[in-house]
């Protein structure tokens, strides 16, 4: 039998000497486990599924050593890392932190090159500060906030109350560069009086040079909402309408055009704009194509204001100018723009659909809804319709009286009598509508062939005979979409 020997908590295995049984070649193998130790075992095994232990080259010193034939089951669990993750994880942290600080440098360096021009604007050298200033912004748009924020527009502000084109001048672009992509700085510009000391600049120093620069300051500031009013309430937009009219440059020009777009955008501007006579100019210059979409735009945010409807109405042939404006199929642009110009004023005044239709815009608008773009055609279609129902009114009122006159009959043969003579007066009135409404298709098929022929170049004698123009009155008139 085996002896077991207990040696405090370490369980031991002892083998006894071969003891003969059965055979020769048959043993016994014996061994035995204290609680303390079994209990342990369990434990250490329990602990290596939730983390690893690194093995111990010594014992603890409360530990006796290990006894030969026992069993360490933390050994088994040891979980060995790859030896090149470590390393690529450490080259990536390197790239990473090298990226940064090559970064961090450069915003460093900016910033300090930055604070240097700041010096240089408040110091006496304000001129070769500005020139900085706007070569640093041109393109930079982080450069904008950071020498805002630094302080760079007072000093500018002030330059521009030098008596020197060439420093105004440098103050200009640099002020220019600085609103550009940048609410913040456009309000911060218009706040601190910018607008009056620009149109100081202009009146008491008539420069060419300057007023460019002017013009192209009140583009960009123009394009913030709440800029809107302060500059067309200042006295910028005389100058705007005066420049379009004066300057040899087509920029300038150009830039002119956008900002009264700009500025015709908020409805506080109108009474400006109509106080400075830009509608008269506007209507003078339609036959202009480089800037006639332009200005047909700018009508087109001030017609839905009566004092802006009556002031085109006012301009001797604006309706004749308009309807030759929707004539134009090589500009779509301007066609969709006239159209809706029109519509409003048709639905808006009586009077404005009678000077219509004098004009001949009854054949112009038959004739966009099927050469026209789509939005075009729609609102071509609606002033028709406009026109249709006001001549039908114009027709009811002129048999109106009679009718009320016959309207209490007495006995049966009056009441007959009265019923017959009110069916023939229907019928009459809708010969009447039948007849308008194939005069106006007449014309305008008899208007488009002329066109047609004038740009095929044909001989005059291809104008259509008296036998096409009644086939067309009699054929077509119900197809037209009157």
């Amino acid at each position: 039998m085996g002896k077991c020997h207990r040696r405090n908590d370490v369980a031991s295995v002892v083998l006894d000497p071969p003891v003969s049984t059965t055979g020769p070649d048959h043993f016994k193998l014996w061994s035995t486990f204290s609680r303390a130790s079994f209990r342990r075992m369990i434990l250490d095994a329990v602990r290596c599924g939730g983390r690893s232990h690194k093995p111990s080259s010594k014992s603890p010193p409360d530990q006796p050593p290990r006894p030969v034939g026992s069993i360490d089951v933390r050994s088994e669990c040891e979980h060995k890392k790859p030896a090149g993750s470590d390393r690529l994880s450490e080259l990536l942290r390197l790239s990473e932190s090298s990226e940064n600080e090559e970064d961090v440098r450069q915003k460093v360096q900016m910033l300090e090159e930055l604070k240097r021009v700041v010096k240089r604007l408040q110091s006496s050298n304000v001129l070769e500060g500005a020139k900085e200033v706007r070569q640093l912004t041109k393109e930079v748009s982080d450069a904008r906030t950071t020498l805002a924020l630094l302080g760079a527009i007072p000093p500018l502000m002030a330059l521009l109350d030098s008596e020197d084109s060439i420093s105004q001048i440098a103050a200009l672009y640099a002020l220019l560069n600085l609103a550009i992509g940048n609410d913040a700085n456009k309000a911060a510009i218009v706040k601190a009086g910018a607008i009056h000391k620009m149109l100081k600049l202009v009146n008491e120093f008539p420069n060419s040079e300057v007023a460019e620069a002017v013009v192209a300051n009140f583009l960009g500031l123009s394009a913030l909402d709440s800029n809107k009013p302060i500059i067309g309430s200042s006295g910028a937009i005389p100058f705007l309408v005066k420049n379009l009219d004066n300057t040899n440059s087509c920029q300038a020009r150009q830039d002119s055009l956008r900002a009264l777009y700009n500025l015709s955008i908020s409805p506080l501007n109108v009474i400006p704009i109509l106080e400075s006579d830009l509608i008269a100019f506007i209507m003078n210059k339609l036959g202009d194509m480089d800037v006639s979409e332009r200005f047909l735009s700018i009508l087109c945010n001030l017609v839905s204001v009566a004092e802006a409807r009556k002031a085109i109405s006012s301009v001797p042939d604006a309706f004749p100018m308009l309807v030759d404006v929707v004539s134009w199929t090589d500009a779509p642009g301007c066609q969709e723009k006239a159209s809706y110009i029109l519509m409003v004023m048709a639905h808006k005044s009586y009077g404005d659909r009678q000077a219509m239709i004098e004009a001949g815009v009854a054949s112009a608008l038959l004739e966009l809804t099927l050469l026209g773009s789509t939005l075009a055609q729609k609102r071509a279609s609606r002033i028709l319709e406009c026109l249709r129902v006001d001549k039908g009114k114009q027709v009811s009122d002129n048999y109106g009286g009679m009718s009320t006159t016959i309207s209490a009959p007495q006995d049966c043969t009056t009441y007959c009598s009265s019923v017959e003579l009110k069916d023939g007066m229907e019928d009459d009135m809708m010969s009447e509508e039948k007849k308008a409404v194939k005069q106006l298709v007449q014309q305008s098929l008899q208007n488009n062939m002329k066109r047609i022929v004038k740009r095929a170049n044909l001989p005059h004698e291809f104008v259509p005979s008296d036998h096409l123009k009644t086939f067309t009155s009699s054929s077509t008139s119900k197809s037209v979409p009157f």
